[in-house]
């Protein structure tokens, strides 16, 4: 190996209960480069990052900083190596400020082990002001978006002045412009000799600032190569093992009557006067910037958010919608966009994870048909190719995309009428989207309604039939299948269309 390697790994392994995440893994990052690392969910890119950062530790294999042998016990040592991550999933605690996030572990302190809040306060107001970001330090993080904290959290790990930075699924959850910014700093962490490891499933994110790409399927390393002798074709069919034709797999199918109609949808200063339709056998998506009023639309749809007017029919009945029961009781259900925070329950079997929405189908003649809970849970898993040890193993143990197929087994197993998929691919590898996909155009063949809202463009353009773009909070515009573009869209979506217009 040659000097200019900052980190290397080499003949790492790791297992846990009921499989084998890691298995001989050798991969090296070289300074002032960007190291992309692809694979679907559950390949062991994550599980590698958390070696690497201290979390876990390898059942055998070597990690090398600067090509000296480190043992990293805990993430405190590994940031005392040079090393930061910013995790895929967002772990914060809500009621703490943004000032006490952005020096947790690292509090300057004096001698006599007192915390030295002027310096925390002014650090931070610095931090703050340079990256451009309008938060006060004292904001409770509960009050941010979770926009606004992964660039917090992206903020935080290059602060540390970091050798080693290492970014997992960094632009899942923020805005296009916020890329821009990112990508950015990336540029200047280059120029100052840093090694980046970027997870991505945007193939194009990755072609665009890659220097290096390593695919990782099953837990091993499939290959890795310089991104320019390399294409898009070639990475994704060494993840899943196969040549991807049809990425999206949308039908032409019979459009039937209107199955869900919203008309005057109105809460609070949120969104006002939305009005749709979805007719049996059709995807609808629904596009637009963030803060456009598309997951509120859907979340006061659900019953979790209050309706202040309109009215919502489902197969031509109107319905009274207060609460969650009252939706999926008229054969509507939700796939939330925050897996982690309103979706899956961590400490539970996926098993159990799976069941919560039809319980009432396993208990009856007073007792538990437990053995009937197991075959229906298996024969959704077997539909969704969910991938699980046993299933009894904690969710949280799973992939991304595997807890994601999860809670859409869960939700299947209602056997709804209407199908709300809110950001259904965020942080999914393309195999698990194409299964998601799948479902959508099974479940649209059976004659339901199926809502996507979704950021990225490509897959509304690829699986809807028709597309409502929202902006500040009221449907801007309505595309046909035969009027999609990203241009059409983004001009709604950015409220640019009726100035054109004019």
């Amino acid at each position: 190996m040659g000097s200019d390697v900052k980190l290397r790994v080499q003949g790492i392994e790791k297992s846990f209960p009921g499989v084998k995440a890691l298995d001989k893994v050798n991969f090296a990052v070289r300074k002032g480069t960007v190291h992309a690392l692809c694979g679907e969910n559950g390949a062991g890119k994550s599980t590698l990052m958390k070696i690497i950062n201290g979390i876990y530790k390898p059942d055998a294999g070597e990690i090398y900083v600067d090509e000296n042998p480190v043992k990293i016990k805990d993430p405190i040592m590994a940031r005392s190596l040079g090393i930061a991550m910013i995790a895929q999933e967002l772990n914060f605690v809500p009621e703490m400020s943004v000032e006490e996030n952005l020096f947790l572990g690292r509090l300057p302190a004096d001698g006599m082990g007192r915390v030295n809040w002027r310096e925390v306060r002014q650090k931070t107001e610095e931090l703050l002001k340079n990256e451009g970001l309008p938060y006060k330090p004292t904001e409770k993080l509960k009050m941010l978006t979770t926009s606004d904290i992964q660039m917090l959290e992206i903020m935080k790990a290059i602060s540390n002045d970091a050798s080693i930075v290492v970014m997992d699924e960094p632009t899942s959850s923020i805005t296009q412009k916020e890329v821009e910014l990112l990508f950015k700093k990336i540029d200047i962490l280059k120029a100052k000799g840093c090694a980046i490891v970027y997870i991505s499933h945007k193939m194009d994110e990755v072609f665009r600032i890659a220097d290096d790409i390593t695919v990782f399927r099953d837990g091993t390393v499939v290959k890795s190569m310089r991104a320019e002798e390399t294409n898009i074709d070639e990475v994704i069919a060494l993840m899943v093992g196969r040549k991807m034709e049809n990425v999206y797999p949308k039908e032409d199918l019979e459009i039937g009557e209107p199955l869900l109609e919203v008309k005057d949808l109105k809460s609070g200063q949120l969104f006002e006067d939305v009005t749709f339709h979805v007719n049996r056998g059709e995807i609808v998506g629904f596009a637009g910037l963030v803060g456009a009023g598309r997951t509120e639309t859907m979340r006061c749809l659900f019953g979790l958010d209050p309706i202040d007017g309109g009215t919502v029919k489902v197969s031509g009945k109107e319905i009274n919608i207060k609460k969650v029961s009252d939706a999926t009781g008229a054969g509507m259900v939700m796939l939330s966009e925050d897996r982690r925070r309103y979706g899956i329950i961590p400490m539970r079997s996926v098993k159990e994870n799976a069941s919560l929405s039809a319980l009432e189908k396993f208990f009856y003649g007073g007792r538990h048909h437990k053995q009937e809970e197991v075959d229906v849970v298996k024969k959704y898993f077997d539909k969704m190719s969910v991938k699980t040890p046993t299933l009894e193993t904690p969710i949280k143990s799973l992939s991304g995309g595997n807890q994601q197929k999860v809670l859409l087994a869960k939700w299947m197993m209602r056997d709804p009428d209407v199908l709300i998929l809110d950001e259904p691919t965020r942080g999914i590898d393309v195999g698990a989207k194409f299964e998601i996909y799948k479902l959508m155009t099974e479940t649209a063949k059976a004659g339901k309604a199926v809502v996507m809202v979704s950021s990225e463009l490509p897959e509304l353009i690829g699986m809807c039939d028709r597309i409502y773009v929202m902006c500040e909070g009221h449907i801007a515009g309505e595309l046909k299948r035969d009027e999609f573009s990203q241009e059409a869209i983004m001009m709604y979506a950015t409220g640019t269309h009726n100035i054109i217009q004019d």
